[in-house]
């Protein structure tokens, strides 16, 4: 059986590709497939198994994105049957990965699109490769609110925002933390995450834009962070409220999390083909933070 985390290019008359993929997240219930709900993972994998004429293959993707939530350099990989593949492009010149793009979308609904399709390096996980996933959340804080045209990816917020107490605090949260008070807990899961990047900026637009990223988040953690810096940001709370939150390690009921539709997932990092396979390896350990240094 191919081991997810070490997977070679071929195996069992398997190959591994690598899907790069752009969505409006507006009309999906995430990207987990459910039962009964609009998802994208469930539209790209029936869509796979139309075209490849195969069981729909499962994806494993970089970052499950929520309800409402966008992306426009999500990652995911699949394997594919090898036979499947190499008759991709019948009697063109076109590459299996070209021709398979080329007919997902004339399969697949408007609101998703695979991007591009290539075999992937030897070692390669989406998930557990990964070592950086940046998201831009999209704030208007005039009075009008976001230009029509805009309004499923930009969230009206209707008090102006102080963009410079907000990267004040949002110094606060920067480096390896527990991040529990800004996280949905997960039986079994760890909240510990190295948040690299939080940086508010405005556009010459007027769009305040925050870009954050990290090694990993947990469930709601980006909107969570975004929400509570949104208070600051409007005055109702002190600049130092979000590093106070953090340091108690329980989520605080008076964090909202921010609406999805301001949230695109931007682009997902991976280091040299040579060390995909150990940042696999090291990605699915359970992390723990350094014990603090004894008096």
């Amino acid at each position: 059986m191919m081991r997810p985390t070490e997977p070679p290019n071929r195996d069992g008359g398997l190959l591994r590709v690598r899907m790069d993929i752009a969505y409006d997240g507006t009309n999906f219930s995430g990207w987990a497939a459910q039962p009964g709900r609009r998802t994208v993972q469930g539209s790209l994998e029936d869509a796979l198994g139309t075209v490849l004429r195969c069981e729909p293959p499962r994806l494993t993707v970089a970052g499950r994105t929520d309800a409402g939530v966008h992306a426009r350099g999500q990652v995911c990989h699949a394997d594919l049957p090898e036979s499947a593949w190499v008759t991709l492009p019948g009697r063109s010149a076109r590459s299996p990965g070209v021709s398979l793009v080329r007919r997902l979308a004339g399969v697949l609904p408007g609101d998703v699109r695979v991007m591009s399709v290539a075999p992937a390096p030897e070692g390669f996980d989406a998930r557990f490769s990964a070592i950086w996933r940046r998201y831009i959340y999209r704030v208007a804080d005039n009075d009008c609110g976001p230009d029509p045209l805009l309004r499923s990816h930009v969230v009206h917020h209707n008090r102006s925002l102080d963009l410079s107490a907000m990267n004040a605090a949002a110094a606060g949260l920067l480096g390896e933390h527990d991040f529990a008070a800004f996280c949905r807990a997960r039986e079994g899961a760890t909240t510990i995450r190295e948040l690299r990047t939080l940086r508010w900026e405005r556009g010459i637009d007027g769009i305040a834009a925050a870009t954050v990223e990290a090694d990993a988040f947990c469930h709601n953690q980006v909107r969570a962070m975004i929400g509570a810096l949104l208070f600051v940001g409007d005055g109702r709370r002190p600049i130092d409220w979000p590093a106070t939150v953090l340091a108690r390690a329980v989520r605080d009921s008076a964090v909202t999390v921010a609406a999805p539709h301001g949230l695109t997932l931007e682009a997902v990092g991976y280091p040299p083909d040579a060390d995909l396979a150990q940042q696999a390896r090291t990605a699915r350990r359970l992390r723990t933070l350094p014990s603090p240094p004894l008096p």
